[in-house]
């Protein structure tokens, strides 16, 4: 079973068809869903990171639309657990990476996830984790 994990920018960039970004982030997950049993992971911090502008903005229709996103059936919705931060906590030591960057990254990481997607080019760095670029 083959799982790709979405780092929150993927996701505000396909839920809010933010050009020239969403095209490739939906390729790329049209080739990743050919495989029925493949899953889309992502943190509870993306749930955060996404939902935050819709609810300051009161945008009641982008919130729903985020929420209907992570509902979805094949989403799996990781949790932080202290393995995740113990994880985060060195590769921020090691790499220098955010808060948030790190957490994302080793909650790929301790899913066992076989992609970490972003639109951040410094994560590359991360010798743990396999990180695609998205191109437009």
């Amino acid at each position: 079973m083959s799982r790709l994990y979405l780092d929150a920018c993927c996701i505000i960039y396909l839920i809010e068809a933010a050009n020239p970004f969403h095209a490739a982030v939906l390729a790329r997950l049209k080739q990743h869903g050919k495989d029925r049993s493949a899953r889309i992971v992502t943190s509870q911090l993306s749930r955060l990171e996404c939902r935050v502008r819709p609810l300051r903005d009161k945008d009641t229709g982008l919130l729903a639309r985020y929420d209907k996103f992570f509902s979805a059936r094949r989403l799996v919705l990781a949790e932080l657990t202290p393995a995740v931060i113990d994880q985060a906590t060195e590769l921020r030591a090691k790499y220098g990476f955010k808060t948030p960057d790190a957490i994302h990254l080793a909650t790929a990481i301790d899913d066992g996830t076989d992609v970490f997607l972003t639109g951040d080019t410094t994560l590359q760095r991360c010798a743990e984790a396999k990180v695609e670029i998205v191109v437009p």
